[in-house]
């Protein structure tokens, strides 16, 4: 097994990582200030990845269809979260749970009826299409690593927001106690709404990173959505930094243990066996891990007790 190829393994569960915590942050977000089970978030995801596709192949511009998707992702989360989620901030987490699953079939059958049932195509700028050359002869694709960089930097941004703005601030009380800093003054209304604005705005972005990588299509959001809520189950639900922390092992957990497991399969099993044997254990190893975390610690790595 080459080192080269070990490190490009690495780095592609990186960016694999990167995506899962643009959509697990403002999934962690969501139910630490509202304590709402959203299951729609993953179309959110879709809508994003859609909203991208279109005005891309509209207009010829991928900046302007990941702006798109961020303006389309994040209004779609506040419309639904004035007309239908607020009513469910009170309501156990059984309604919230059947509430948001009939919005993923809304969600699914409105973007079926808009844009059709055959997968739409983003393509990668062609300033970000060819490999880039690093250290140690490293042959790697400029567009994910262009991803890793732009979730790092969300990353930053998100802490900044939430340890020194105002609106961050709010956001921590609004997790600690909702009725305290609504006696405040504070509109708890709005402050819910911007967010699952934000948290929508978040998936939508991922969505359309990754669907220059793979075709966007209807029901694209529900894998990674299981994903993200194994990353804030690690990582510790209401925390972005675990939410960051989660991400990168499960990115790196599934990404090496697809290309690990079947190496050593291989040793003693034919090609194709080891490859099935070795891929359906990377699946599980992520659940493993999960499992083993909360065993030593059942709120996750940076949940609080």
């Amino acid at each position: 097994m080459s080192i080269l190829l070990f490190i490009e393994q690495v780095l592609n569960g990186l960016q694999f990582g990167v995506m899962l915590f643009l959509m697990a942050a403002g999934l962690t977000l969501i139910f630490g200030v509202m304590g709402l089970i959203n299951l729609a978030h993953g179309s959110l995801y879709m809508v994003g990845a859609f909203a991208a596709a279109a005005v891309a192949g509209a207009t010829g511009s991928f900046l302007l269809g990941l702006a798109a998707s961020l303006v389309a992702a994040a209004a779609a989360g506040a419309i639904v979260e004035v007309a239908m989620i607020r009513r469910l901030y009170d309501k156990d987490h059984l309604d919230q749970v059947l509430a948001t699953f009939a919005l993923i079939l809304i969600f699914s059958e409105g973007t079926r009826w808009v844009f059709g049932s055959f997968p739409l195509y983003l393509d990668v700028p062609s300033w970000l299409a060819g490999p880039v050359t690093l250290p140690g002869g490293i042959q790697y694709p400029a567009y994910r690593l262009a991803i890793i960089g732009i979730g790092l930097a969300v990353a930053a941004g998100l802490f900044a927001l939430i340890r020194w703005t105002r609106i961050g601030i709010r956001i921590r009380a609004g997790e600690a106690d909702r009725e305290m800093i609504g006696a405040l003054g504070v509109n708890i209304s709005a402050l819910y709404t911007i967010v699952f604005a934000l948290g929508a705005a978040l998936a939508g972005f991922a969505g359309a990173l990754v669907g220059a990588i793979q075709s966007v299509q209807v029901g694209m959001g529900e894998p990674v959505l299981i994903l993200a809520f194994v990353v804030i189950v690690i990582g510790g639900i209401g925390s972005i930094k675990g939410a960051l922390v989660g991400s990168i092992l499960v990115g790196l957990t599934d990404t090496l243990g697809r290309f690990l497991l079947p190496v050593a399969f291989g040793a003693f099993l034919d090609p194709s066996s080891a490859t099935t044997i070795g891929s359906a254990l990377a699946s599980m190893s992520i659940y493993i891990l999960m499992a083993v975390i909360l065993l030593i610690r059942p709120t996750g790595l940076y949940g609080s007790d």
